[in-house]
């Protein structure tokens, strides 16, 4: 784990400074910055990273919480950052994709940003409030076409993988959601929590089992071809009764543009062979994948666009926290 720490720490090194001199850094804290607000999964991640970081590098880890703008403001804020390897971003597919596709930014999400490591990706969790009656997947579909008064979701706001997700959802079942944004997931969250939306996609995360298994919320499937490990019980989406509904998100760390590759290189190439096998190289092929995955996004959301656009008049737009 210390390798990987250290892999961290080489690819936000000062810019333009020759890679021995990456041996003195860090002398001051780390900023890492979450485009969302604290409790959700972006934000446990960047905390936990945090912990690992400061343990091996000897200086304490800021976790700065910048919500807003489905991520976008939070990104902005890193995009502006000098590249000295003292302000770095945590983000996902949302805010690397879905944000560059739907919304005119004032920055280029492949040119302004230096992709550091990909992180582990997060299935979603089609989740309801404990009072919902069904018992399947397919009684719930069929219970909120039968109460469309009733049939709403949380997001974490428009634009974000929820909101994505719970679109599909419409177009694979024919079902008409009234979408409630959020400004941010672990908001969305606590109001399916408390009983006042109906439904969620939840990026699973290890506090999702507890929380699951309280029954406090309801848990009817996996968004994904395999079930889960840590709720084995759980059926599949495809298992469930709606084949293909497959909502997944992957993570990533960014430093300003500007970070120096030979030291990118030099970390990597150094550690690469003992980095943990769910941390991997921030290479070609990755700095592919934005571009690559908007155009397919861009595919999927006009595609859909009619329908989200049938669906604004049920939106309403809730500020919370």
């Amino acid at each position: 784990m210390m390798n990987l720490l250290w892999a961290a720490a080489c690819t936000v090194a000062l810019q333009g400074v020759a890679p021995a001199s990456a041996q003195s850094y860090p002398s001051k804290p780390i900023t890492i910055v979450v485009p969302f607000a604290a409790g959700g999964p972006a934000d446990t991640l960047a905390r936990l990273l945090g912990e690992r970081m400061k343990t091996s590098l000897g200086q304490p880890i800021l976790v700065e919480n910048v919500a807003g703008a489905a991520g976008s403001i939070g990104v902005g804020r890193v995009v502006r950052a000098a590249p000295d390897g003292y302000t770095i971003s945590i983000g996902h597919l949302g805010t690397h994709v879905f944000n560059g596709a739907m919304y005119n930014l004032q920055y280029d999400l492949v040119k302004d940003l230096e992709p550091i490591a990909l992180l582990p990706s997060n299935y979603s969790i089609i989740v309801t409030k404990k009072d919902v009656p069904a018992k399947t997947l397919k009684d719930l579909v069929a219970w909120l076409k039968a109460n469309p008064k009733q049939a709403s979701a949380a997001t974490a706001g428009i634009g974000s993988i929820a909101h994505v997700a719970s679109v599909y959802f419409e177009d694979k079942t024919g079902v008409a959601l009234q979408i409630v944004p959020y400004r941010s997931g672990a908001a969305a969250f606590s109001d399916v929590l408390a009983g006042h939306v109906t439904l969620i996609f939840d990026q699973f995360t290890g506090g999702s089992v507890e929380m699951y298994r309280s029954g406090k919320v309801r848990p009817f499937a996996v968004a994904a071809k395999s079930r889960l490990p840590s709720v084995p019980d759980l059926p599949t989406v495809d298992e469930a009764g709606i084949p293909g509904l497959y909502v997944s998100t992957w993570y990533g760390l960014w430093a300003p543009k500007g970070t120096p590759t030979e030291i990118i290189a030099a970390g990597y190439n150094s550690n690469a062979a003992k980095l943990p096998g769910y941390i991997r190289r921030a290479g070609a092929g990755w700095k592919s994948l934005i571009p690559r995955e908007t155009q397919l996004y861009l595919q999927i959301y006009q595609s859909l666009e009619s329908l989200m656009r049938s669906r604004e008049n049920h939106t309403r737009k809730i500020q919370k926290r």
